[in-house]
């Protein structure tokens, strides 16, 4: 039917008869009770959305090309300022993508550290350290400073600060040498304590009421267990006194050694040659 009526309209335009311009039937109307001049009507008006379609489709696809080329000129000029950046900071692609690996596994390892409760972070906190350490030897280094990871490499930080833990234990029974071989040194690197021996300058300035001597407790002792963390001034240099001490000591003792006599060995008897005698 929109055939027939479209090549009448073609007919009757090419034989000079003018086609009275009737107004668009309803759309509601069904094409086949559509008069000839309705149905006229209907195919223009079909025929004006085809050509705004097939203009706006033309116009999309320009400007889709344009936004390519505009892209295309973006990549290029983001290539050139990386490729100016790596050579200012004497760096090659290889290396911007391997710093970007230790990165990441970086951050993956934090985040699992985050799924711990504070219990379990208490108990490795020596991994945080280390975790603390590997971030600032990516500090060093010069691709840090990249936008790409500047902003990653301080949210990093802040996040690490975050999983540090307080040790629960506040006090230490002293148990005996010979089945706890318990000592300033050997208490201090037990894990649920500090996990590091060479804390134990923090108990003792923490018990100086009952330590007089470092290097002498007693079982049964009670000690006080101070936080975890560097240590402080006063612990330094009581530490720093007490080596001075054990040095002067055993000067003396080897100066001491040196000028005392040294009985001598018994002559050795001499044996007769003849036998009996």
């Amino acid at each position: 039917m929109k055939t027939f009526l479209m090549t009448v309209v073609a007919l009757m335009t090419f034989a000079g008869i003018a086609v009275a311009q009737v107004a668009p039937p309803p759309a509601s109307k069904p094409d086949e009770q559509l008069l000839c001049d309705e149905a006229d009507a209907r195919i223009q008006q079909f025929q004006g959305v085809n050509s705004d379609l097939k203009a706006k489709l033309e116009a999309a696809k320009a400007g889709v090309a344009k936004l390519e080329n505009d892209l295309a000129a973006e990549v290029a000029a983001a290539k050139k300022c990386n490729d100016d950046l790596y050579a200012l900071l004497g760096a090659s692609e290889a290396d911007v993508a391997a710093f970007r690996q230790r990165l990441g596994q970086l951050e993956g390892r934090v985040r699992e550290m985050q799924r711990l409760n504070d219990d379990q972070l208490a108990d490795r906190q020596a991994e945080v350290r280390d975790l603390e350490r590997q971030l600032n030897a990516l500090r060093r280094e010069r691709v840090a400073v990249m936008p790409e990871f500047f902003d990653r490499i301080v949210a990093l930080g802040r996040d690490i600060k975050g999983l540090y833990r307080e040790k629960k234990i506040k006090g230490y029974v002293v148990g005996t040498w010979a089945e706890n071989r318990d000592c300033l040194w050997n208490i201090a690197g037990r894990t649920e304590i500090y996990g590091d021996p060479f804390q134990w300058p923090k108990i003792w300035q923490a018990n100086t009421d009952q330590i007089k001597n470092p290097d002498v407790i007693q079982p049964g002792w009670t000690l006080q267990v101070p936080p975890a963390g560097p240590k402080t001034d006063d612990e330094t240099k009581a530490e720093r006194m007490y080596w001075r001490k054990k040095r002067a000591a055993r000067a003396a003792a080897e100066a001491a050694a040196a000028t005392t006599p040294q009985p001598e060995a018994p002559a050795k008897q001499k044996q007769s040659s003849e036998a009996g005698n």
